[in-house]
Protein backbone atom coordinates (compact mmCIF):
# COMPACT_ATOMS: atom_id res chain seq x y z
CA UNK A 1 0.00 0.00 0.00
CA UNK A 2 1.27 3.46 -0.86
CA UNK A 3 0.45 6.43 1.32
CA UNK A 4 1.32 9.96 0.12
CA UNK A 5 2.35 12.32 2.92
CA UNK A 6 3.42 15.85 3.71
CA UNK A 7 6.90 16.40 5.15
CA UNK A 8 7.21 18.32 8.40
CA UNK A 9 10.11 18.70 10.80
CA UNK A 10 9.67 17.73 14.44
CA UNK A 11 10.91 21.16 15.53
CA UNK A 12 12.56 24.33 14.26
CA UNK A 13 16.03 23.16 15.31
CA UNK A 14 15.82 20.19 12.93
CA UNK A 15 14.48 22.42 10.12
CA UNK A 16 17.32 24.91 10.69
CA UNK A 17 19.92 22.10 10.70
CA UNK A 18 18.57 20.86 7.38
CA UNK A 19 18.64 24.34 5.84
CA UNK A 20 22.25 24.88 7.01
CA UNK A 21 23.28 21.70 5.21
CA UNK A 22 22.68 23.41 1.87
CA UNK A 23 25.87 25.43 2.49
CA UNK A 24 27.77 23.17 4.90
CA UNK A 25 27.23 19.75 3.27
CA UNK A 26 25.49 20.09 -0.12
CA UNK A 27 25.72 16.36 -0.85
CA UNK A 28 23.94 15.38 2.38
CA UNK A 29 21.39 18.15 1.75
CA UNK A 30 20.67 16.74 -1.71
CA UNK A 31 20.51 13.18 -0.38
CA UNK A 32 18.03 14.16 2.35
CA UNK A 33 15.96 16.17 -0.14
CA UNK A 34 15.69 13.08 -2.35
CA UNK A 35 14.69 10.97 0.68
CA UNK A 36 12.02 13.53 1.61
CA UNK A 37 10.56 13.27 -1.91
CA UNK A 38 10.43 9.48 -1.64
CA UNK A 39 8.69 9.73 1.72
CA UNK A 40 6.25 12.31 0.31
CA UNK A 41 5.29 9.87 -2.45
CA UNK A 42 4.95 6.96 -0.02
CA UNK A 43 5.30 7.31 3.75
CA UNK A 44 5.70 3.52 3.94
CA UNK A 45 8.78 3.44 1.65
CA UNK A 46 11.10 2.68 4.58
CA UNK A 47 11.62 0.06 7.26
CA UNK A 48 9.39 0.23 10.32
CA UNK A 49 11.22 0.00 13.64
CA UNK A 50 9.51 -2.38 16.11
CA UNK A 51 7.65 -0.43 18.79
CA UNK A 52 9.69 -1.96 21.62
CA UNK A 53 12.89 -0.57 20.02
CA UNK A 54 11.71 3.04 19.75
CA UNK A 55 14.08 5.10 21.94
CA UNK A 56 12.32 6.61 24.97
CA UNK A 57 13.87 9.95 23.98
CA UNK A 58 11.59 10.03 20.90
CA UNK A 59 8.44 9.05 22.79
CA UNK A 60 9.09 11.60 25.54
CA UNK A 61 10.27 14.48 23.34
CA UNK A 62 7.99 14.04 20.32
CA UNK A 63 5.20 11.71 21.48
CA UNK A 64 6.20 9.20 18.79
CA UNK A 65 4.18 5.97 18.64
CA UNK A 66 5.75 4.67 15.42
CA UNK A 67 9.20 5.03 13.89
CA UNK A 68 10.53 4.48 10.39
CA UNK A 69 14.13 4.20 9.17
CA UNK A 70 15.16 5.35 5.71
CA UNK A 71 18.63 4.10 4.74
CA UNK A 72 20.83 6.79 3.21
CA UNK A 73 24.17 6.34 1.40
CA UNK A 74 27.39 5.85 3.39
CA UNK A 75 25.57 4.25 6.32
CA UNK A 76 23.54 7.32 7.29
CA UNK A 77 19.98 6.87 8.60
CA UNK A 78 16.95 9.15 8.45
CA UNK A 79 14.37 8.60 11.21
CA UNK A 80 10.80 9.77 10.96
CA UNK A 81 7.35 9.09 12.32
CA UNK A 82 4.01 8.97 10.51
CA UNK A 83 1.02 10.89 11.90
CA UNK A 84 -2.37 12.07 10.70
CA UNK A 85 -3.49 15.67 10.86
CA UNK A 86 -7.18 15.65 10.02
CA UNK A 87 -7.24 13.96 6.59
CA UNK A 88 -3.59 14.69 5.76
CA UNK A 89 -0.85 12.16 6.45
CA UNK A 90 2.30 13.80 7.78
CA UNK A 91 5.82 12.35 7.90
CA UNK A 92 7.67 14.03 10.77
CA UNK A 93 11.45 14.17 10.39
CA UNK A 94 13.13 13.47 13.72
CA UNK A 95 16.84 13.34 12.82
CA UNK A 96 19.52 11.87 10.59
CA UNK A 97 22.68 10.23 11.77
CA UNK A 98 25.60 8.06 10.80
CA UNK A 99 25.30 4.30 11.04
CA UNK A 100 27.54 4.32 14.12
CA UNK A 101 25.31 6.89 15.86
CA UNK A 102 22.26 4.83 14.85
CA UNK A 103 23.75 1.70 16.41
CA UNK A 104 24.40 3.60 19.66
CA UNK A 105 20.90 5.14 19.75
CA UNK A 106 19.30 1.70 19.38
CA UNK A 107 21.83 0.01 21.70
CA UNK A 108 23.20 -2.34 19.03
CA UNK A 109 26.71 -1.62 20.37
Amino acid sequence: MELPSTIKFADEKIRDSFEQLEKEDPLLYKTLSHAFLSIQRNAFCSIQIPKNLIPKEYTQKYGVTNLWKYDLPKGWRLLYSIAREEVIVVSIILEWMTHKEYERRFHYQ
